[in-house]
């Protein structure tokens, strides 16, 4: 059964960017595996777009553990290995099983069509975003 094996302990950075503290790990069912985040990655966990006003109302400032791992695996997916839809039901997943901050089933199914929507331009920008995110691990390599 997938579940999150540590809390989220981050530390706001500016308006947008977070800094995760601690290792977060997340047993995942659709990887069957283990995703670990170091402390120290930064994320910005989910962007929804503020100008969509109703879209950020319903879905905004939510989901924070399983944004950090669907960023994570947004940064990482080359060398993860992870295909964009996968990276996108894995979220989903960890939605389902957050027992801290549960997301209720529509606002789950509102999240994924969002990032199935309009998440291809992160994915593409993936180095891009990596390197502005985390420019340390980019450059220096990222931790095992």
């Amino acid at each position: 059964m997938s579940r999150f094996l540590d809390p989220l302990r981050a530390e706001q950075l500016d308006a947008t960017r977070w800094i995760t503290l601690t290792l977060l790990r997340y047993e995942s069912d659709l990887l069957s595996d283990t995703v670990e985040i170091p402390a120290r990655f930064v994320t910005d966990f989910a962007s929804v777009p503020r100008w969509l006003p109703l879209t950020w109302y319903l879905t905004g400032n939510t989901a924070h553990r399983p944004s950090v791992i669907h960023d994570w695996l947004y940064q990482r997916h080359v060398a993860e290995r992870i295909e964009r839809a996968l990276a996108a039901a894995v979220f989903c997943e960890a939605m389902s099983a957050d027992d801290i901050e549960p997301v209720p089933r529509w606002q789950r199914s509102l999240i994924w069509a969002g990032v199935r929507a309009g998440g291809w331009v992160a994915w593409q920008n993936h180095e891009r975003r990596a390197a502005a995110l985390n420019p340390k691990w980019t450059v220096a390599g990222w931790p095992a």
